[in-house]
C-alpha cells in the first residue's frame, strides 16, 4: 500500500495523527481549507486573535478540532461522531482530539467521512477501483479516488446522489460554478442547497419530503441542517421520515420483520437503508402499491438494468413514473396520416432534386454490378425520393431501367432529372408485368432488382441483398423486410396457401419482434423489393404474361424457381419502408388480385396441394418451406441429397451469449453448429433476456429464431402455438428439464413423440461432493445416490448428452445408456506476442453467483496463492480479473490486494490474451470441461490449473498444461512461477496445448459429432 502522513497534528500532544508513511501528495480530505473554514465558522477569526494565534489552521489544531469543527467541506465532524459512537467516546475521554484525527489515522480504511459519501458503496459500485489502481495513482482510499478522479468521471459516492441528475436538476439558487469540477464538488461548493430543491437521486424526493414533513424547513432555517437530504440522512429519528412518496417505513417494516429486527439491532439506520442496499436488488416491495418483482419481469426492465442504465428496478420505476411513461401504451398513428406525411416528405425534397438531379450514368466499358427495373405511373415526387434513396444506398454501378407506363405528370420528363437511366415509354398504362418484361431486354448486370417507386431503402439494402443472393448457388431470389409508413410490418416474407391465396407473414406486427428477424427460406417476397439472379429470370422468360397488368406475377415467378430446385430467401437485414399502393388504386388492385388468383391456382395446382391450408394458426408452419439439401443440391452440386432440415427448439436458462461464460459459450457453439448443418433453430430462454436485441443478434446465427422476449411462463402457450412444428426439443442443463417436466408432459401431444434431448452441460454430483469436501461441509448423499437423484428426470429424453467421456460414464452409472458425448468447439487462434513481450497473470471467467466455482477459485487464489507470489514476482506484475459479473455481486473485497485489477467484461479478448503471460485457472470444484482452459490455450496463453481441471481436460502436466495440484497453494504458486520465469517451459506448454486443440476440438470433428447425434434422433437428417 502506498501510504501518506496526514499533515495536521493536534497541538501540544507531540503525537502524529496517524502512523502513515509520507508520499508526494495528500488526499483532499486531509487538507485544511482556511477559506472554507472561515466561511463555515466566521467567529473563528475573532477567537483566533483572542487566543493570540497567527493563522486559522493553528487555531483549528489547538481549539477548533475540540469544538467539533470540520477542517474542510469533505469531512463532516458532527456526522462522523454521530455515526461512530466508539470514536465519539474516545473524543469525550480526551484520548483523541477529534473524529477527524481518528479518520486520518485509521477510519479512512472503511468508515464514511461525510453524510453523502460511503466508502463501501463507492468501492462495491466501482469494481475497477482496486487496491492496485489506488497504489498506482498514489491514492489512500476510495474517497481519495472519488475526490481526485471519480467525481469528475460522473461516478457516484452515495445511493442518494446521482451526479447526472444533479447537473440536470441543479436549481438556480445553487451558485456553484459549472467549472468547479465534478458534481459532488459543485454540490458542496453550492452549500448543498440543491438537496432541498430538486431530484438529485431517484431514491429521494426533496420537494415531496419538505411538503410532507413541514418541520424540516424550520430545522434547516434554524441552521441545524444544510438541506432536506442532509436532514433525512442525519436526523435523530430516521424511521419517522419517509424519503419519497413510494417508500413506506411502516409497510416495509411490517412486511419484512427480519429487516425491522436488523434496524433495531443497529445494523441499519432505518428500513430504507436496507432496501437501498439489499431490498431493491431482491425486488422486495417498497410500498403496498408497488409489486417490484412483477415490474422487473415486465417489458424491457431487465435489459435496461443489465445495460447499466439503472441500478435496480425501483429506480427504473421511479424514472418512468416521473416521465409519465410508466405502463403507458403508445397509440399507433393512423396509416392514412403516415402516408400523407410520407408523401409530403417526398414533395419537400423536390426543389433540391430539381437543382442537383440524380446521376446513374455508367462509364463506357464498365459492367454494372446491379440492374434495377422501376415501373413508373405518375407519383413523380415519390419516384424522385425513391431514386434518390437508391442512388445513396449503393455505391456500385447501377444500370437503371425506368419504364414510364402512361404517366401524365412530371414523370413524362423524368430524364431531365435523372441522368444515365435507360428509358422505356408506353403511351398507355401498361401495368407492371408488361413493363418489366419490356425492360428485361435492357438488363446486363448479374443481379436484377425489381423496385417499386414508392419506398425508401434501409442502410446498405442493395449490397446486403447482392451478397446474400450470390452467397450460395442455390439461391435464386432475395426479398426484404417491408415496413409500412405507420411503422408496422407489411410482410416478413410471404406465404402461399393451399388454395392459392397469399399472406404477408406478420402483417401489422412490430418489425422488431424475434419472428421477423432471422434469415429463412420463404415461398415468395413482395415485388416492392425483390432481387433475382438475372440469368434465371431470363431462363424462365421473366414474368408470365398471363398475369397482366399486375399481381401474382412475383409469386408465380418464385414458385417456378422453387419447382426448378432453387431457394427464395427472406433477409431481415434488407429493410425497406414502403408507401404501399402508392402508384395504384387499392380497389382496382383487389379486383386484379381476385382475377389473377384463379390463373395462379390453375397453373400450380400440382404444387399447391402440398402447401398448408389457409389458417393463421398455420402461418408459423408455412412461413418457411420444409427444406431438404436435395433442393439446394440441384443448383449447387451439394452432396447429401434427401437430407432433411430439422426444426429444433433449443431451451436454455438464458439466451446463450458468449460473454456469459459458464457453459453458455458451449450452448452458443451448439446453436451455431446446428445452423451450419442447415437446421432451423428456435432458441427459447427460461428467463426472459436481459441483454439488448443488438447484443443478441450480434452473437447468434442469422438463421436462428431467438425468442428473447419470452420466458418460462410463456412456454405452454408457445408450445400450443407451435403444435406439431418441432422435430427435436433440445433442453440445456438438467435442472431445466426437471422444472419443465410438468409443462412438457401436459403438452406432449403438441411435441415430437421421440425427439427430446437432455444436454447435461455438466454433471453436478461430483462437483457438489468436491465443493462440500473443500468447504468442509457434510456429504448428504453417496455419489451413486446423488447421480440417480440428479438424473431422475432424464427418463423423459431419448438422448442424453455429456460434455466428456468421464461425465458420460457417470450418466451410465446412474442407469442411462442412451448417452453421447459433445464437448467444446475451440479453434486455435494464438496471439502473436512472445514470452518476453508479455506481462501479468490473467483470470477470465463469469461469476453468476457468490458461491460459484469461479468466485471460490478467485478467493482461494488471492488469499492463499497470491501472498506466496508477492516476494517472488517483480513488483509490476499484475493479476487481472476479467469476465461477466452478475449485478449485485460485490467483488470489491477481492480488489483490496495491491496486485489485483478487476476489469469486468471485455469485448476484445484477443488483446487481453495477447498482453498477459500466464493464465490462472484455480478452480477447486466444477463439473464438465473447463472452457476457459480451452479458450486461453487457443489464444496461445499457457495455463496453470488445479489438478481437477487437468483431469477434466485430460492434458499432461508440463506438456500441455501446468498442474497446480489440489488445494496446494505452494505447488500452484510454483507452477505460476515456472511458466512466468521460464520461456522454454512457457513455449513447450503453449505449443502442446495448441496441438491438443487441433486434434480434439476442431470444427469438423464437432460438426460430425453433432450430426451423428441428430441422425440418431432422426435418421433422415444429416
Amino acid at each position: 500500500m502506498n501510504e501518506t502522513r496526514i499533515e495536521m497534528l493536534p497541538a501540544g500532544t507531540g503525537a502524529e495523527l496517524c502512523d502513515l508513511e509520507p508520499v508526494l501528495r495528500s488526499p483532499a480530505w486531509s487538507l485544511f481549507d482556511a477559506a472554507w473554514y472561515l466561511g463555515e465558522y466566521p467567529v473563528a477569526i475573532e477567537q483566533m486573535r483572542a487566543a493570540g494565534l497567527a493563522d486559522l489552521e493553528t487555531f483549528y489544531r489547538q481549539y477548533g478540532a475540540r469544538l467539533g469543527h470540520s477542517p474542510n467541506m469533505f469531512f463532516d465532524e458532527g456526522y462522523y461522531l454521530d455515526t461512530n459512537p466508539d470514536v465519539a467516546a474516545l473524543v469525550a475521554r480526551g484520548t483523541i482530539p477529534s473524529g477527524f484525527s481518528h479518520y486520518c489515522a485509521e477510519g479512512f480504511h472503511d468508515r464514511a467521512p461525510h453524510w453523502l459519501f460511503s466508502e463501501s458503496f463507492y468501492l462495491s459500485s466501482n469494481a475497477d477501483i482496486s487496491r492496485g489502481v489506488l497504489d498506482r495513482h498514489g491514492l489512500l482510499n476510495g474517497y481519495d479516488h472519488y475526490l481526485t478522479f471519480g467525481d469528475r468521471e460522473f461516478r457516484s459516492g452515495h445511493w442518494l446522489f446521482d451526479p447526472m441528475l444533479y447537473r440536470y436538476n441543479k436549481p438556480e439558487e445553487d451558485r456553484s460554478p459549472a467549472t468547479a469540477g465534478g458534481s459532488f464538488l459543485q454540490f458542496l461548493t453550492g452549500g448543498c442547497i440543491a438537496g432541498s430543491f430538486g431530484r438529485i437521486s431517484w431514491y429521494f424526493d426533496p420537494v415531496w419530503y419538505m411538503a410532507t414533513h413541514p418541520d424540516v424547513a424550520g430545522a434547516i432555517a434554524a441552521g441545524g441542517y444544510r438541506c432536506a437530504l442532509h436532514h433525512y440522512l442525519t436526523n435523530a429519528q430516521p424511521q419517522d421520515y419517509q424519503p419519497l412518496q413510494w417508500f413506506s417505513e411502516a409497510y416495509y417494516a411490517a412486511t419484512y420483520p427480519d429487516v425491522q429486527g436488523a434496524v433495531e439491532s443497529g445494523r441499519f439506520r432505518n428500513t430504507y437503508e436496507h432496501f437501498l442496499k439489499h431490498g431493491a436488488e431482491e425486488r422486495r416491495r417498497p410500498h403496498a402499491d408497488i409489486d417490484l418483482l412483477h415490474y422487473y419481469l415486465s417489458g424491457r426492465v431487465q435489459a435496461d438494468l443489465e445495460g447499466g442504465a439503472f441500478r435496480d428496478a425501483f429506480a427504473h420505476w421511479l424514472k418512468h413514473l416521473a416521465a409519465g411513461t410508466l405502463g403507458g401504451i403508445v397509440e399507433p398513428i393512423a396509416e392514412l396520416q403516415c402516408k400523407q406525411l410520407f408523401a409530403r416528405a417526398a414533395e419537400a425534397m423536390l426543389p433540391q432534386l430539381a437543382r442537383d438531379g440524380l446521376d446513374f450514368r455508367v462509364a463506357a466499358g464498365v459492367a454494372p454490378a446491379l440492374s434495377v427495373i422501376v415501373v413508373l405511373h405518375n407519383q413523380f415526387a415519390l419516384t424522385m425520393m425513391a431514386m434518390a434513396s437508391l442512388r445513396a444506398n449503393f455505391a456500385g454501378t447501377i444500370e437503371l431501367v425506368l419504364v414510364d407506363s402512361g404517366s401524365s405528370d412530371e414523370t413524362r420528363h423524368v430524364e431531365r432529372h435523372i441522368a444515365g437511366a435507360k428509358l422505356i415509354r408506353f403511351p398507355y398504362n401498361a401495368g407492371f408485368v408488361e413493363s418489366c418484361n419490356a425492360a428485361l431486354g435492357e438488363v446486363t448486370a448479374p443481379a436484377l432488382l425489381y423496385l417499386n417507386n414508392d419506398l425508401l431503402l434501409g442502410i446498405n439494402a442493395c449490397q446486403r441483398a447482392i451478397d446474400r443472393l450470390f452467397s450460395e448457388p442455390s439461391i435464386a431470389a432475395v426479398g426484404a423486410k417491408c415496413i409500412r409508413t405507420n411503422g408496422q410490418l407489411q410482410e416478413a416474407g410471404s406465404i402461399i396457401w393451399r388454395d392459392g391465396t397469399t399472406y404477408g407473414y406478420l402483417r401489422d406486427a412490430d418489425p422488431n419482434i424475434p419472428e421477423a428477424n432471422f434469415l429463412r427460406d420463404t415461398d415468395f417476397c413482395s415485388g416492392a423489393f425483390l432481387m433475382f439472379r438475372t440469368a434465371l429470370v431470363r431462363q424462365l422468360g421473366g414474368f408470365d404474361d398471363d398475369y397482366r397488368p399486375a399481381y401474382y406475377e412475383e409469386a408465380d415467378l418464385c414458385v417456378r424457381l422453387r419447382k426448378a430446385g432453387y431457394r427464395i430467401l427472406y433477409d431481415p437485414s434488407v429493410v425497406i419502408q414502403h408507401f404501399e399502393y402508392g402508384s395504384a388504386d387499392a380497389a382496382a388492385s383487389s379486383r386484379l388480385m381476385l382475377r389473377n388468383h384463379k390463373i395462379f391456382l390453375s397453373k400450380h395446382m400440382d404444387w399447391l396441394r402440398y402447401q398448408h391450408p389457409p389458417r393463421l394458426r398455420n402461418a408459423v408452419h408455412a412461413r418457411s418451406p420444409r427444406a431438404r439439401s436435395a433442393q439446394r443440391g440441384a443448383a449447387s452440386g451439394e452432396t447429401g441429397a434427401g437430407v432433411e432440415t430439422l426444426r429444433i427448439l433449443f431451451i436454455e436458462d438464458r439466451i446463450p451469449l458468449r460473454n456469459l461464460g459458464a457453459g453458455y459459450v458451449r450452448s452458443n457453439d451448439i446453436i451455431h453448429s446446428m445452423a451450419a448443418l442447415g437446421h432451423q433453430v428456435s432458441v427459447f430462454p427460461i428467463y426472459k433476456a436481459t441483454a439488448s436485441p443488438i447484443e443478441i443478434y450480434r452473437d447468434m446465427p442469422e438463421t436462428t429464431e431467438v425468442l428473447y422476449e419470452r420466458g418460462m411462463e410463456a412456454l405452454p402457450g408457445f408450445i400450443d402455438e407451435r403444435a406439431g412444428y418441432f422435430d427435436i426439443v433440445w433442453i440445456g442443463r438438467t435442472h431445466n428439464l426437471e422444472r419443465l417436466l410438468p409443462i412438457l408432459g401436459d403438452a406432449s401431444s403438441f411435441l415430437p413423440a421421440h425427439g427430446f434431448v437432455l444436454d447435461t452441460e455438466a454433471i453436478a454430483a461430483p462437483r457438489t461432493a468436491e465443493q462440500n469436501r473443500v468447504l468442509g461441509l457434510p456429504q448428504p448423499y453417496s455419489l451413486d445416490e446423488a447421480l440417480k437423484l440428479e438424473l431422475a428426470c432424464a427418463y423423459f429424453c431419448q438422448k442424453i448428452i455429456a460434455v466428456n467421456a468421464a461425465d458420460a460414464a457417470l450418466v451410465r452409472r446412474a442407469g442411462h445408456s442412451n448417452v453421447s458425448v459433445l464437448g467444446h468447439l475451440k479453434l486455435p487462434a494464438p496471439t502473436r506476442s512472445t514470452w518476453s513481450q508479455r506481462s501479468g497473470l490473467l483470470f477470465l471467467g463469469a461469476i453468476h453467483d457468490p458461491n460459484s466455482p469461479n468466485h471460490d477459485s478467485l478467493e482461494w487464489f488471492i488469499e492463499q496463492v497470491l501472498p506466496l507470489l508477492d516476494h517472488r514476482l517483480p513488483p509490476g506484475v499484475r493479476f487481472t480479473v476479467a469476465g461477466f459479473v452478475r449485478r449485485g455481486i460485490d467483488l470489491s473485497a477481492l480488489g483490496r490486494h495491491p496486485r489485483v485489477d478487476l476489469i469486468g467484461s471485455v469485448d476484445d479478448l484477443e488483446a487481453l490474451y495477447n498482453q498477459h503471460r500466464v493464465f490462472i485457472a484455480p478452480t477447486r470444484f466444477a463439473g464438465g470441461i473447463p472452457f476457459k482452459v480451452h479458450e486461453a490455450a487457443a489464444f496461445g496463453l499457457p495455463v496453470v490449473a488445479t489438478g481437477l481441471l487437468c483431469t477434466q481436460v485430460g492434458w499432461t502436466d508440463q506438456a500441455e498444461i501446468m498442474n497446480g495440484g489440489t488445494d496446494d497453494p505452494a505447488r500452484f504458486a510454483d507452477g505460476v512461477l515456472r511458466l512466468y520465469d521460464d520461456p522454454e517451459a512457457w513455449n513447450t506448454v503453449r505449443r502442446g496445448a495448441l496441438r491438443r486443440l487441433v486434434h480434439e476440438n476442431s470444427q469438423a470433428l464437432y460438426l460430425d459429432s453433432l450430426r451423428d447425434i441428430l441422425h440418431d434422433m432422426h435418421p433422415g437428417c444429416g
